[in-house]
């Protein structure tokens, strides 16, 4: 981490309408995070208008403009010439011989934007004391962000989710505008309105228990005005885009974690800057430090991620983050998030380790199923489930059958039945929906990836129906209770013994894993191995 060279006592806060001009300027990553860290652990609401317009500075500075783009210029000439020191490859290349500088953020910059926000939002009413804001004063926030914006921004394009974007260009994107609202709110002192996030969309929750809930920006490829509308109506159509009620709900802390989270460290369409990258990765581990991400699995998935390209971290490595990702959806939104297990079963697979990608890719489509297919909505996660069923899995399926072996996972039961679980949460998920997922895209990788197995594999898979299932796990629970009496009245002299080891021997002939696959094919896999 940096070292803090500023005064500790200073406060970054400028919700009094005045900016400490002895922050600035800022000249380095390292003056950055001292801002953050300031802002975090000083005793006073970090300011989300301040924070997000210098990282929003810094990043299009360095993202965007002739400079960046003689950075990726020079970064593909290195890489046409082989010169591989220049760039390391992965899903996207990270920039090593940027010749951006870091921008110098300076106090005349963030104060003019700081004021032209300010003034943007003087038509709307101040809260008297202890009031709270209510649905109009927030639709009103949403309208007035709304109505000045470039309608060409309501397309999603990168480097628009932050207020320095829009406060120089009036261009947000969906993320952006509901930063800006809840921005905008604190800025005017309604200290009840809080951020809201999905995997794929945000609004804003507010109330004294923060459990009223309005739409403030849209959402996809369509400009359609939800504004001021509850999100009750997602929930129950059963959209993944809600997450079924169980979105992260920011503090504060959060909510800057969202917005250094949101970060868009791309170049180009296949080349990041790695000085954005450097940026993102700090702040995400001082936020981490501080325990802003406990629940926010999306954002420990991005620090996975950074962790991965780069380890910075001396003892957390980027598959704990992936697991602290899971266990954070599990713990806290009842494993309603999709993404911390596509995050893991992805970075499994980049290190060739197909059978852990498989069992991950499965516990996804476990999660998906909870939900029924909207098309509009769950455009995002439709294509990345495509992207594995349709792009990874069959590359796995041909690397694998290239030549047969006893440790190839063709010859595992267990990769199979991950596999039918896999498509078996996608056929749920299309249950009930109006529109069909499974069409001949899919059908044809999905018969091919199957067919792989050979049949003494497939065989070791037992469909039995939900039915059969419970009446067997009645019997079997009626006949423990009926051993565990008579054990108890066993004396433990050989005779006993000998009993027992009879029991554990006829175990031990067929052990079982157990499998559950609930599509409208209503089936129960029992994996058996002999």
């Amino acid at each position: 981490m940096s070292t803090i060279t500023r005064s500790a006592s200073a406060s970054p806060m400028a919700l009094n309408g005045v900016i400490d001009a002895s922050l600035f300027p800022l000249k380095s990553t390292a003056d950055v995070i001292n801002l953050f860290r300031r802002a975090l652990t000083s005793g006073i609401e970090p300011d989300l208008t301040l924070l997000s317009i210098v990282v929003g500075y810094i990043e299009l500075s360095l993202t965007t403009g002739e400079a960046a783009a003689q950075a990726a210029q020079a970064a593909a000439a290195a890489v046409a010439a082989g010169d591989i020191s220049q760039a390391t490859t992965g899903g996207n290349d990270i920039i090593m011989g940027n010749s951006v500088p870091f921008p110098v953020v300076t106090h005349e910059l963030i104060a003019g934007l700081y004021k032209k926000f300010q003034t943007i939002l003087s038509v709307v009413e101040k809260p008297k004391p202890h009031r709270q804001a209510t649905r109009e004063v927030i639709k009103k926030v949403s309208d007035v962000i709304w109505n000045s914006l470039i309608r060409s921004s309501y397309k999603d394009r990168a480097h628009l989710q932050n207020l320095y974007s829009y406060l120089s260009g009036n261009k947000l994107d969906c993320f952006g505008v509901a930063l800006a609202v809840v921005a905008g709110c604190q800025l005017l002192g309604y200290k009840d309105v809080r951020l809201a996030i999905s995997e794929d969309h945000a609004w804003v929750v507010f109330g004294q228990k923060r459990v009223e809930t309005i739409e403030v920006t849209w959402h996809g490829k369509g400009s359609e005005d939800k504004r001021g509308q509850d999100i009750r109506p997602g929930i129950e159509s059963g959209s993944w885009l809600y997450l079924g009620g169980l979105a992260v709900v920011c503090e504060r802390g959060m909510e800057v974690a969202a917005i250094c989270a949101a970060l868009n460290i791309s170049l180009t369409s296949n080349s990041d800057c790695v000085e954005v990258a450097e940026l993102q990765q700090q702040l995400l581990w001082l936020l981490y430090d501080l325990g802003h991400l406990k629940r926010y699995p999306m954002a420990l998935g991005t620090l996975g991620e950074l962790e991965e390209i780069h380890r910075t971290h001396p003892s957390i490595s980027c598959e704990q983050l992936y697991r602290e990702a899971i266990e954070s959806a599990r713990t806290h939104y009842r494993n309603h998030h999709v993404y911390p297990y596509t995050y893991q079963g992805n970075y499994y697979n980049r290190l060739l380790k197909y059978r852990d990608a498989f069992a991950a890719w499965a516990n996804a489509a476990d999660v998906i199923r909870l939900y029924t297919y909207q098309c509009r909505d769950d455009e995002e996660i439709y294509k990345e489930l495509l992207d594995i069923a349709n792009e990874l899995i069959p590359y796995v399926m041909k690397t694998e059958s290239s030549g047969h072996s006893a440790r190839s996972i063709l010859r595992d039961s267990e990769v199979f039945a991950n596999l039918l679980r896999f498509y078996d949460g996608i056929c749920q998920w299309e249950e009930d929906s109006l529109t069909p997922i499974l069409h001949i895209g899919w059908a044809k990788p999905l018969v091919n990836n199957i067919t792989k197995f050979d049949y003494d594999i497939r065989s070791q898979v037992v469909i039995k129906l939900p039915e059969d299932l419970e009446a067997e796990q009645a019997k079997a629970e009626l006949a423990r209770a009926e051993q565990e009496a008579k054990e108890a009245k066993e004396s433990k002299e050989a005779a006993g013994s000998e009993a027992m080891e009879g029991n554990n021997n006829r175990m031990a002939t067929k052990e079982e894993v157990s499998i559950l696959i609930t599509s409208h094919y209503k089936f129960y896999l029992t994996l058996q191995s002999s």
